[in-house]
């Protein structure tokens, strides 16, 4: 067989050495790594017009490929230049860098992707190579031959004149007309023949070098010069073109330039759908609207014009590449799109540090070799990037541009985390010097359509701070720049779907520290770390202990710390209620910290981490278990005075208003993320936890074992202490619920009194004269209260009417009332009329409402009055009077939540009113038992990226953290009415031990570490995903004592 011919490559073609490929990494760094994968072949046009193929893997980043092409061209300053090719719609787009190639060119075999100049400089004196200038003069012969470098015919025969001069060298009269007759550089070229011939005679001498320089002197002063059209109409429908440049972004009506919005005017670019959005800084002297609006053939031109404008801006305003975006944790507006690579002032500083080498090249039709050099320079004076910048902002239409800053869109696709591991030779950072800019640089965009922020640091601070709308029980955003030094995090926030504030307030799963960079795993960190930690069952379920360890103390601390903190600096509490909760909760913290430390130790050996490690001897957890569960034991006394520290601190919020307004007020900080009488019974809920985790324990080993002798007994140690406790923490769980709901109740005075027991509460319809309307209803064991949500700022629910349940009935009466999933309520005095959202709501409300009305007709009578300030509704549904103000509680109900509400907008309460779902005291006494804590990687539907986070699980709602050393949660999912799945083979997941939560068109994929934590999360979710049935939670309880 013969040998395989040797194809000239680009750089060999231009008379390169083969190896003498150029750098620009600095010195001691290494080339980008190369995804592993698959390899593709992409066919690359090169501005020659030859063709060069290029094998890069399937999962490489556009990144990749653009440095492969720049190292076969030895190619210095490859940033000027991109790579085009037509999408799937045959329209022209750029290569995005941070995206797979493969995601972008979805047939390569059949797609030629063209290497061009896509930034042109305002001087070409600061493209500091030759072999760049000779592309750039390459770029021009390709536009004047496809009539986009429109000028007059001086103007063009000029600049053929100086191609041909670098082309076949000095005038020649039967040489040139041979050469043009072959080199058609324009259409109609013959009748401009002869004046290139006459400018050519004048180039006498010129070197290839000169005639590229000379050549860029003369385009560069042109109007179309690096111009590209994009049509557009005004508001007015007169058609027009909108172009970008390295000076802003410029109006065209036909070739005819006709403004110009320089990036200092500019405040902000957005798209919406069609509609390309400018808004101006206010300009007293200027005759042009605030917001200029343009509108484009389809969304798709128009988001890729934005595009444009966002790298043009990042390219020669900024002096380092814009930050990577901070990814969301649940959800996402915004495109993740955002310029990537050096700007022009790092590709000039390095230039000019002379951190490459000069290697000769050929060019194609020349005779004359050059040497990079770049004595070809006239002057070094106009090397220098134009040092003024602007404030400016790509985003939203919305007048609250300042407060978008606090935006970040979606997340980082995984070609971006790619690249950031491997740092490519184009992101070299400049000196930090000389780095200040004045004003603040802002990207969002409407339709979930976000760019980047690529704002560099202030120079002086902005006369108006940026803040955000807050959802119930969080405080303001304060300024979130992309620079901002310790910038406030968010705070305790809700994040569901049906519970998010309108699309002007910013989302608290954006901030900063949640997506700070140093929290994102890749695959391959992930590999070693599965491959170096123990994988055994016994070893998932002590890092569980830990885990969940971790959340339980930073719990206690909220009432150690925080709460005893800010008591201390307020006269509100009597001394014996302070002395009664803190001399009994900080023993409990005292040894719990003991405990983690012990567990977090024995961890460590296990897993190899310490050099007292000996492999079999610290490979479990019972002895832990068992040495402290038996000092716990000590502890009893506290717990058993939790029930006295939760009556007398509710006696003394009802006797106080100051008292009151101060816990009022502490539940609104951020590290109260839950009801604080809720950490006065997490002691109790953590028994319960370690009664669960040894059971788990006790069952996966063997008798056999070294640790199950331990383990048992640990068992047997902490379900005699649960037993001793159980009847307190049931009294205790009820006394508890009841506040909390009086919390979320208005027109009622005497909720809690001995003997009454919460059952149910959530969304039913009641049938009144107006129809259907939503109520929320709240089943206790002698009573049915309904209410609508209240006008109120505290977004409280308004009792309309309650019915005793002595002497009630329940029938089904869908077919008399023609309504689905309907029940009628006949009381002694009246009837309602209710339907359900599902037949399974139906059957969980007949349940319970027949079981409560058998506790009633067992107590000693009918319930006493509750009403306080509205009387009871006694009236048919025939009666039109009936909710008269209906109409516009529901209206606030759909609104509420954009407000900006001091208390309560996102309790259990709320959530069902908005899910139209349910939720039983077996409910949450199941959520009592199902807590969990740990990392999980997290990923959108549309996204590669998986985002490591800390996620705490309790009361229905997933909390997120940064990391579980952070003091509060920075956004939360309440969960009620999603559903949990596996994602199916259809969703190209492809990784193992992921589920999927989604409620209608949310979609979230979380990642466990191993099987037994995936387990654990599926168990644990799931029982907050659908609310119980009575029957069904009884069975889940039967293992259990309590």
């Amino acid at each position: 067989m013969g040998e395989t011919e040797q194809r000239p490559t680009a750089g060999s073609r231009l008379g390169a050495q083969e190896n003498a490929g150029i750098s620009t990494l600095e010195h001691g760094q290494k080339p980008p790594m190369t995804p592993p994968g698959k390899l593709i072949s992409i066919k690359i046009q090169m501005l020659d017009d030859t063709q060069e193929t290029f094998e890069v893997p399937q999962r490489a980043p556009g990144k990749v490929l653009h440095e492969a092409v720049c190292n076969h061209l030895n190619l210095v300053e490859g940033d000027y230049f991109g790579l085009e090719f037509p999408d799937h719609k045959k329209m022209m787009v750029w290569l995005d860098l941070l995206k797979p190639v493969m995601k972008q060119i979805r047939r390569p075999k059949h797609v030629v992707v063209k290497f061009v100049v896509k930034f042109f400089p305002p001087d070409h004196a600061q493209l500091q190579e030759e072999l760049t200038r000779y592309l750039f003069a390459l770029q021009v012969k390709q536009d004047l031959a496809q009539g986009r470098l429109v000028c007059n015919d001086t103007s063009t025969a000029l600049l053929i004149s100086h191609i041909v001069q670098s082309e076949i060298g000095d005038f020649d009269e039967t040489i040139d007309r041979e050469h043009l007759a072959k080199n058609k550089y324009i259409p109609q070229q013959e009748a401009l023949e002869d004046k290139i011939m006459e400018f050519h005679r004048n180039h006498m001498g010129q070197t290839p070098a000169e005639s590229d320089f000379q050549l860029l002197e003369i385009a560069r002063r042109l109007e179309m010069y690096g111009i590209r059209l994009h049509p557009a109409k005004d508001r007015e429908g007169t058609k027009i073109n909108l172009a970008v440049a390295n000076t802003g972004i410029l109006v065209f009506q036909g070739h005819t330039k006709i403004n110009a919005f320089n990036w200092a005017k500019v405040r902000k670019l957005s798209f919406k759908r069609k509609r390309f959005l400018i808004k101006l800084r206010p300009d007293v002297n200027s005759s042009f609207q605030d917001t200029l609006e343009f509108l484009m053939a389809s969304r798709d031109f128009c988001k890729s014009f934005w595009k444009i404008c966002v790298e043009h801006h990042a390219f020669f305003r900024l002096f380092e590449e814009p930050k990577p975006k901070p990814k969301p944790v649940l959800f996402s507006r915004g495109s993740s799109f955002r310029f990537s690579g050096r700007t022009q002032k790092q590709v000039l500083d390095y230039v000019k540090e002379g951190g490459h080498k000069k290697v000769q090249f050929e060019r194609k039709h020349s005779k004359i070799h050059s040497i990079r050099s770049p004595t070809a320079q006239p002057s070094e004076q106009h090397t220098e990037v134009p040092k003024q910048s602007s404030s400016f902002a790509y985003g939203e239409n919305n007048d609250a541009a300042v407060v978008q800053s606090c935006r970040q869109g979606k997340e980082l696709k995984a070609s971006a985390e790619d690249v950031g591991q491997h740092k490519s030779p184009s992101l070299k950072k400049s000196p930090k010097e000389g780095k200040k800019v004045d004003g603040a640089v802002v990207s969002t965009v409407e339709e979930e359509e976000e760019t980047p922020k690529d704002r560099m640091q202030q120079n002086r601070p902005h006369s108006q701070q940026p803040s955000t709308g807050s959802l119930t029980g969080s405080p303001h955003l304060s300024e979130l720049s992309i620079n901002s030094q310790g910038g406030p995090s968010v705070a305790n926030m809700s994040l569901s779907p049906n519970l998010s504030p309108d699309a002007k307030q910013s989302s608290p799963l954006i901030s900063p520290l949640l997506n700070d960079p140093s929290c994102i795993r890749t695959d391959d960190e992930e590999e070693v770390k599965r491959k170096r930690f123990p994988t055994e069952k016994a070893y998932f379920i002590a890092k569980e202990v830990a885990t969940t360890e971790r959340t339980y103390l930073k719990d206690l601390e909220v009432i150690t710390s925080w709460f005893q903190s800010a008591v201390s600096k307020e006269d509100c509490m009597p001394e014996t209620l302070k002395n009664l909760i803190f001399s009994n909760f900080e023993p409990l913290h005292k040894f719990h910290t003991g405990f983690l430390k012990e567990i977090e130790q024995r961890l460590a050996l296990w897993e190899g981490r310490s050099n007292a490690h000996v492999k079999g001897d610290h490979q479990r957890i019972g002895d832990v278990m068992l040495k402290n569960i038996q000092n716990m034991k000590q502890l009893t006394i506290h717990l058993w005075k939790h029930n006295e520290i939760l009556m007398e601190l509710e006696n003394g919020i009802k006797n106080s208003r100051k008292l009151e307004i101060f816990c009022r007020d502490f539940e609104l900080q951020k590290v109260c993320y839950l009801p604080l009488n809720t950490f006065l019974l997490r002691p109790l809920h953590r028994l319960m936890h370690y009664k669960q985790i040894m059971e788990r324990l006790c069952k996966y080993y063997p008798p056999s074992h070294i640790d199950f002798r331990d383990s048992r007994a640990a068992l047997a140690e902490i379900s005699e202490m649960v037993a001793q406790l159980h009847g307190n923490m049931i009294k205790m769980e009820n006394f508890q619920k009841l506040h909390e709901l009086k919390k979320d109740l208005i027109g009622i005075d005497n909720l809690v009194i001995p003997e009454r027991e919460f059952i149910r509460l959530g969304s039913l319809s009641k049938l009144s004269g107006k129809g259907l309307q939503q109520r929320m209803f709240f089943l206790f064991n002698d009573i049915l209260l309904y209410t609508s949500r209240g006008l109120t700022a505290s977004n409280q629910f308004k009792v309309h009417g309650h019915l005793p349940l002595y002497g009630m009935t329940i029938e089904e009466s869908e077919e008399e009332w023609g309504v689905p999933h309907c029940l009628t309520l006949r009381g002694q005095h009246q009837s309602i009329i209710v339907a359900a959202s599902t037949r399974a709501e139906m059957d969980k409300w007949t349940e319970d409402i027949q079981m409560a009305i058998d506790l009633a007709e067992k107590s000693s009578g009918p319930a006493p009055e509750l009403l306080a300030s509205s009387p009871p509704d006694n009236k048919s549904p025939d009666e039109t009077s009936v909710d008269q103000e209906s109409e516009d509680d529901l209206s606030a109900s759909r609104t509420s939540l954009e407000r900006q509400s001091p208390h309560r907008g996102n309790t259990t309460v709320h959530v069902c009113w908005h899910r139209n779902t349910s939720v039983s005291m077996i409910d949450f006494s199941i959520a009592v038992e199902n807590q969990l804590s740990g990392n999980l990687l997290r990923k959108f539907k549309n996204s590669n990226g998986w985002q490591k986070l800390w996620v705490v699980f309790t009361n229905f709602c997933m909390f997120f953290y940064k990391s579980h050393q952070d003091n509060h949660p920075l956004a939360s999912l309440p969960l009620l009415g999603y559903s949990l799945t596996i994602p199916s083979e259809s969703e190209n997941i492809h990784k193992d031990y992921v589920f999927k939560l989604h409620f209608k068109s949310h979609v979230y994929y979380f990642r466990a570490e191993s099987e037994y934590t995936f387990e654990r999360w599926m168990e644990v979710i799931r029982s907050a995903t659908s609310s119980a049935s009575r029957t069904r939670a009884l069975s889940h309880k039967e293992p259990h004592t309590y």
